[in-house]
């Protein structure tokens, strides 16, 4: 075949349900309510049902997700937040935007947090610990949890690449006190725009989210704090509600093709992922590390196949974060990972003829 691979591709995943959505797209446009109306108040028991939690705040995007929880955690100025060293640049955004400091933890083998490294670096001023769910991995939930029990910090979880991976059956999202999820069109559960949400058991927390979520606002013009405007709108609700009910086979889907680049991808100068036992993936990405990923990527490049990074520049070597006084070498595996990882093409609706030949590519990859 003709090669012209994207690294993703989201018509696809659309055209598979395409009547169901549009079908919704139209209620809700007709329905003449588009924001925080019905749709959002399905989703959320929908959602929190789905992930095993009491609660769902659907809001307008990962990141506010993220900063919203530390706030109404009450964590801020002074306050030092434990995050690993090669995750995207939003979770630390969350800690930061709030005054907090973050304070980086190098990863492990399955590119998520290194528990064995925690205890060495709680302080006085620990005040919480944000696991990343990277690449669509669970993490090692059960020494992060006992290290969190054993020095009083709050949870958090970032599982905007993770919607339905679970650890020793529990699903992410559901260990801490708060799960934050990003819906970006190019996640597991993506919408059609800009989405978010978190989920807790925690009939206050998911109080103060909702009041933080509109203004500060829990009766209309009476404002108790100095909130946001971050509400989920009806029509990404709406949209949302569809895919979640195909989540499941959509899962399976990018499993079956994880699992064959798996099987099938020889070439020894490739280092495939790896999945933690006792707990899953979901593979937001199929994840490689390559020390010629330049070559490789021209290579590929060539035949029409279209790779990405993620991500090239870890957050503490990061201009915005010039500030923290990090320089590179402080943190040397996360950063061996950023010039070494290389996310393969994956996504639903990928063809058997266009793994086949990324696969045969990749093996065919000259030294």
């Amino acid at each position: 075949m003709a090669g012209n691979i994207m690294p993703n591709r989201l018509d696809r995943a659309f055209y598979q349900y395409q009547d169901e959505l549009e079908a919704k797209a139209l209620e809700v446009l007709r329905s003449g309510w588009y924001v925080l109306g019905p749709e959002v108040q399905e989703f959320e028991k929908e959602f929190a049902q789905y992930t095993g939690s009491r609660y769902c705040v659907g809001l307008a995007s990962g990141l506010d997700a993220l900063w919203l929880a530390f706030r109404v955690l009450g964590i801020g100025s002074g306050d030092e937040v434990i995050v690993q060293a090669n995750t995207y640049i939003a979770s630390v955004m969350g800690i930061t935007i709030n005054g907090a400091t973050p304070v980086f933890v190098e990863p492990d083998i399955f590119y998520n947090m290194d528990a064995s490294r925690l205890e060495e670096l709680v302080t006085e001023r620990t005040k919480a610990i944000l696991v990343v769910h990277l690449y669509g991995q669970a993490a090692n939930m059960e020494e992060i949890l006992e290290v969190c029990k054993r020095h009083r910090l709050r949870l958090v979880e970032d599982c905007a690449q993770s919607h339905g991976a679970c650890c020793q059956g529990k699903m992410t999202g559901t260990f801490g006190e708060i799960g934050c999820f990003s819906f970006y069109p190019s996640k597991n559960l993506g919408a059609f725009g800009d989405a978010g949400a978190i989920i807790t058991d925690d009939e206050e927390l998911a109080k103060s989210m909702r009041i933080y979520r509109n203004y500060g606002s829990e009766k209309r013009y009476y404002n108790k704090v100095v909130g946001a405007n971050s509400r989920l709108d009806e029509l990404q609700a709406g949209l949302l509600r569809v895919r979640l009910r195909h989540l499941s086979r959509l899962t399976a889907e990018r499993r079956e093709l994880a699992c064959r680049y798996t099987r099938e991808l020889q070439n020894q100068r490739l280092h495939l992922p790896q999945v933690r036992p006792g707990c899953d993936s979901v593979w937001h990405q199929y994840v490689i590390r390559t020390k010629e990923r330049e070559g490789l990527m021209q290579y590929l490049e060539r035949q029409g196949i279209g790779t990405i990074i993620h991500y090239p520049i870890p957050p503490h070597l990061s201009e915005a974060y010039a500030d923290l006084g990090h320089q590179r070498g402080d943190y040397p595996l996360a950063e061996e990972y950023a010039d070494t990882v290389l996310s393969l093409p994956l996504y639903n609706g990928m063809t058997r003829e266009e793994q086949t030949f990324v696969i045969e590519a990749l093996n065919s990859f000259p030294g």
